[in-house]
């Protein structure tokens, strides 16, 4: 199993940036397909974006593709979610997350989760 602590929310003003990071206990964390998901009250949990075991590929939701990169530095058991042009639509609860699975979008498929960090973006 692997724990996870993402942090580095805060609150921003639109067209800002921010930098969300995601540290994971062990020396597996190479081993684990790692993503991004942001949920709002009352609303599911939305894919953002994923990132490969080697870091070597990546996927991005059509709404942040362009504005938003995930890495990973896997010598450090970091995975990083660098925010920019900041809308306020992208305000809720961004949570890190990993899977045993080479690639997905979806929630189900993902076994360990952050414990979430909130970002605010006011217009």
């Amino acid at each position: 199993q692997v724990q996870l602590v993402d942090s580095g929310g805060g609150l921003v003003q639109a067209g800002g940036s921010l930098r969300l990071s995601c540290a994971a206990s062990g020396r597996t964390f190479s081993s684990y397909l790692m993503g991004w998901f942001r949920q709002t009250p009352g609303k599911d949990r939305d894919f953002v974006a994923a990132i490969s075991r080697s870091g070597e590929r990546t996927t991005y939701a059509d709404s942040v593709k362009g504005r938003f990169t995930i890495s990973r530095d896997n010598a450090r058991n970091t995975v990083y979610l660098q925010m920019n042009s900041l809308k306020p639509e992208d305000t809720a609860v961004y949570y890190c997350a990993a899977a045993r699975a080479y690639s997905s979008a979806y929630a189900n498929d993902y076994n360990y989760w952050g414990q979430g960090t909130q970002v605010t973006v006011s217009s």
